[in-house]
């Protein structure tokens, strides 16, 4: 009888020593699978996260994401300051010779609103950051073949005079994908690509962000900030102009940098008016 005892005792002592065993493997078992299931919620948040941010860029700066149009946005408030990401950079294209600059044509009285970049036909094009296709269209006198693709870190980057288009609207693209090939499609004299950078709408010099000659970004972040509103002086030579002998519209449009259309608009004046020595006009 005792010897029964005995051996229950001793069968129950193992037991327990074995089940704290047990319980020790199943937690020790259990601290790596912890970490791996938060490290897979990690991995499935940060892809929520992504899949949202690509869904719609931008989506907190941005009034709305159309396909009807290039960039053209109403009732869009610009924010006063915005730093503007340009990590995880691609550049759009390896060509290094920037054939013309961002900023108003004298001679053609007009704007040119992006940098031109000269290319081969057929050069492959890439988006320069990660982003969402928002417009793939083409304009017979104007961009030719061109996409506008939006980016998370708030810009919008335009491509235009490809010889084909590679992506469609809505696609998600990330940096350095193929979105187009180079060509001399729409108003364009020679092979090359028109880079724009713009910000709901705005257009913004891409020298301050994109080094084309050295293929690199100027910096890690871009500060935008919104110009002042210019308080205007009638003395200002660089507000008003006074007509002289011999002056036309798009002389006076041509010499202060500004365009007949405006001079008209802000004169309530047209292209058919006549100009009088001395008279007062209003550049800006």
């Amino acid at each position: 009888m005792k010897i029964n005892i005995i051996r229950n005792i001793v069968l129950a002592v193992a037991v327990l020593f074995s089940s704290h065993i047990f319980g020790q493997d199943v937690l020790a078992e259990q601290a790596p699978m912890d970490t791996q299931m938060a490290m897979i919620d990690s991995v499935v948040l940060n892809r929520l996260i992504e899949i949202d941010m690509y869904e719609y860029p931008a989506e907190d700066l941005y009034p709305e994401w159309s396909n009807d149009y290039a960039h053209k946005y109403t009732n869009v408030v610009m924010p006063d300051s915005l730093l503007i990401d340009l990590t995880g950079f691609c550049m759009p294209t390896e060509g290094t010779k920037v054939t013309d600059i961002f900023g108003y044509r004298p001679r053609r009285r007009r704007m040119h609103y992006g940098l031109d970049v000269k290319v081969e036909r057929g050069d492959t094009i890439r988006a320069a950051f990660d982003g969402k296709v928002r417009y793939v269209s083409y304009q017979r006198r104007g961009y030719g073949y061109y996409v506008v693709i939006r980016h998370p870190n708030g810009l919008e980057t335009l491509y235009a005079h490809l010889t084909k288009q590679l992506v469609g609207e809505n696609d998600v693209v990330m940096a350095g994908d193929p979105i187009g090939l180079g060509g001399n499609t729409g108003r364009s004299t020679g092979t090359h690509l028109h880079f724009e950078t713009r910000l709901l709408g705005k257009a913004l010099n891409p020298a301050l962000m994109f080094d084309f000659p050295n293929q690199d970004v100027t910096g890690d972040t871009y500060l935008y900030l919104k110009p002042k509103k210019k308080v205007y002086d009638p003395s200002d030579p660089d507000t008003y102009y006074k007509v002289k002998s011999g002056d036309t519209l798009g002389r006076i449009a041509a010499r202060k940098g500004t365009t007949v259309k405006n001079l008209c608009k802000l004169n309530g004046i047209t292209t058919q008016s006549t100009l009088r020595v001395g008279q007062i006009l209003r550049l800006y």
